[in-house]
């Protein structure tokens, strides 16, 4: 193998997602809170999507808008907060930019063998909470 070859991470599977919705809901049932969930590929693509039936309806654009920040920053959102307060280095791009941002904890850019092949955005408890779950979900992926 040279220099110059690359070897490919393995995208993020349907099972991969499943696996990370499910590890995010258990986190979260064990904490008690409902949430939604959402898994997106590399390209920011849908995989995979669960709101329980007793989550804040808002939950669902929440932990999509999450996940879709933290793949697009590849940066967890959580880390992103104050690069959005007036004078950071993000305080404009929520409004310069067309797309579903959204700067609340709770989305976490997944990667294997160094790669960002996806993400997960987790809303409906305490943003601490829901970075917590989408973190535990991550780790348990892992």
């Amino acid at each position: 193998m040279t220099a110059a070859t690359t070897i490919a991470a393995a995208p993020l599977s349907t099972q991969d997602a499943e696996a990370l919705l499910d590890a995010a809901r258990r986190a979260a049932a064990a904490a008690g809170v409902t949430v939604a969930v959402t898994v997106l590929d590399a390209g920011g693509h849908l995989l995979a999507f669960r709101r329980d039936d007793r989550a804040v309806l808002i939950a669902g654009e929440t932990s999509t808008r999450k996940a879709y920040t933290a793949l697009q920053l590849n940066a967890p959102t959580a880390d992103l907060v104050d690069a959005v307060q007036p004078g950071g280095p993000f305080h404009t791009l929520p409004t310069a930019l067309d797309r579903p941002l959204l700067f609340i904890a709770g989305g976490v850019p997944v990667h294997r063998d160094g790669r960002l092949i996806g993400s997960i955005g987790v809303g409906g408890g305490a943003p601490e909470q829901d970075h917590d779950f989408a973190v535990e979900a991550v780790r348990a992926l892992s």
